[in-house]
């Protein structure tokens, strides 16, 4: 065996080791090929001049403007979990539907989608439908490893529905690795790669993968039926908890329903259709939902009405500032009147912006949303480097001709080579985290399936849908963890991890569909473009 091939075994054990022992992953990613590297150079395997790249990568990742929406999506997404408005769309929701258990799955499901759409926050997402759901729907006859199933399932949507953070970082890796690999190729010209086209390419897998989840929720009740529920529990009344606690009224009328659906429902129309729509860049759209959840967090948490009015007047003033934007002649910018009233707006908006952060510094909101979101976006960048620095050693072994030879000697081409890259992103989402395998995997891989004839999309979304799976396999998949804490201790470890292989099992079929009809992934993007 050649030195080079004998350290790389070393490398990937020893990785493997250390995220198993749970040492930070930054730290391993960051270490261990450091010192492996050191080691190989003692014996001439490695060139040490391969890390003088590694500043250079580091500068490249902090003037890399699209990853300025990483934490920009994260804070909107806890500001909306902090102001409890996914508690409020369920309990309502469920009061809406009924009080069935049929009608609570659905229900649950439903919202979920509505969240995934508008936060992305998986671990808060699984907190809240553990706490509140599961007791309502174990009540009302739902079997409890249906019951778990859906909960974990259901929130981990926002990892494919957009806008979502696993496709702004697979969509950085995806466009970079296929331009070099295009280059490589010989194509110097090919068509760039955006987070817009995997937004937009998501859209279609997202809402078929609720709907296979619906389909086996409808199928499995009809068939499986439900347990009794207790005698005390009538089908009106879905025992949903916290209705009085987040402040809604027992009957629900139009104003209510008004306002617990349209605000969220005017955030997501404003993230996703500024982006998919072209007005917006994904930062700049980030922009807009942290600013929009800050808006809305202060209006349900603060309890003055001053700050809800304020905030009314700020949307109705910008949804004015686009309209006169549009239908005068040349926009705002060629009329003075026009140009006066944008001004106005503008302090309006700062104003607003303004009132709720106090509003919520004073409710000790604005300090818990600022401490999560540094550290979930410092968790994240740190891995990212780590993950330069390990890409950069694999190369210095010689490590990406090794995998080049090994994918392009399988049988089946191009396809054999999806086939077993697919197989592999599966394998490793059982022992890793998707920020890693992303920046792990797809430097590596990537360039062999996008020089080929494959559309960039296309493989974007299935690799996508592929590492949500790694949030439900076992032992480290995050949902898993998250609905642990919440779950009753009647719930065993195992029982959890029984009660969401149907839904694995859901996944990889949505992953099979979208392999299979590549137009579920393309079609709207090239619409859009």
């Amino acid at each position: 065996m050649h030195a080079s091939n004998l350290f790389l075994i070393i490398l990937f054990c020893s990785l493997l080791a250390g995220i198993l022992s749970g040492v930070p992953v930054m730290l391993v990613l960051l270490g261990v090929p450091l010192l492996v590297a050191f080691a190989g150079s003692l014996v001439g395997s490695f060139d040490l001049s391969f890390l003088q790249a590694f500043p250079q990568r580091v500068f490249g990742l902090t003037n890399n403007t699209l990853l300025i929406a990483v934490p920009l999506f994260i804070a909107m997404g806890v500001l909306l979990e902090r102001s409890r408005t996914a508690e409020r769309m369920l309990l309502v929701m469920a009061r809406l539907l009924g009080g069935s258990a049929r009608s609570l799955a659905f229900a649950v499901l439903i919202v979920s989608a509505l969240i995934a759409a508008s936060t992305g926050i998986i671990g808060a997402t699984i907190v809240m439908l553990g706490l509140i759901s599961l007791p309502a729907m174990t009540r009302a006859g739902l079997p409890t490893s249906l019951s778990s199933g859906l909960v974990c399932a259901s929130g981990t949507l926002g990892q494919i529905i957009p806008p979502s953070v696993v496709l702004i970082l697979l969509g950085d890796q995806i466009s970079n690795t296929y331009l070099e690999a295009q280059h490589a190729a010989g194509n110097f010209a090919p068509e760039p790669v955006s987070v817009a086209d995997l937004f937009a390419g998501a859209l279609i897998p997202g809402m078929l993968l609720v709907s296979l989840y619906g389909l086996y929720v409808a199928v499995y009740l009809k068939f499986r039926g439900t347990v009794d529920a207790p005698q005390s529990e009538t089908p009106a009344d879905p025992a949903l908890p916290g209705i009085e606690e987040i402040g809604l009224p027992e009957r629900l009328d139009a104003t209510i329903l008004l306002q617990v659906f349209v605000p969220p429902l005017l955030l997501i129309l404003s993230v996703l259709g500024s982006i998919l729509a072209g007005v917006a860049t994904p930062t700049e759209a980030a922009s807009i939902g942290a600013a929009g959840a800050l808006l809305l967090a202060a209006s349900n948490v603060s309890g003055k009405r001053h700050v809800s009015w304020l905030n009314l007047c700020v949307v109705l003033a910008l949804i004015l500032l686009l309209t006169l934007n549009t239908l005068l002649p040349g926009g705002i910018r060629h009329h003075p009147v026009g140009l006066m009233v944008a001004g106005f707006i503008v302090l309006l908006t700062v104003a607003g912006l303004l009132v709720s952060s106090v509003a919520l510094w004073q409710r000790r909101v604005l300090q818990a949303v600022l401490r999560e979101t540094v550290l979930v976006s410092a968790m994240v960048f740190g891995i990212i480097l780590g993950a330069s620095m390990l890409s950069l050693v694999f190369r210095g072994f010689g490590g990406d001709e090794m995998i080049e030879h090994l994918l392009g000697s399988l049988p089946g081409g191009q396809w054999g080579t999806l086939l077993v890259v697919m197989l592999v992103v599966f394998l490793l989402g059982f022992v890793l985290e998707f920020v890693e395998i992303i920046f792990i995997v797809v430097p590596i891989v990537g360039p062999i399936l996008l020089a080929s004839d494959f559309d960039p999309v296309w493989i974007a979304i299935l690799l996508a849908l592929n590492l949500q799976t790694s949030f439900l396999t076992p032992p480290f998949g995050f949902a898993l963890f998250y609905f642990r804490s919440v779950a009753p201790p009647s719930l065993s470890t195992l029982g959890i991890y029984r009660a969401v292989i149907p839904f694995v099992v859901l996944q990889l079929l949505a992953l099979c569909l979208v392999a299979v009809f590549p137009q579920l992934a393309t079609w709207l993007p090239d619409k859009l473009s």
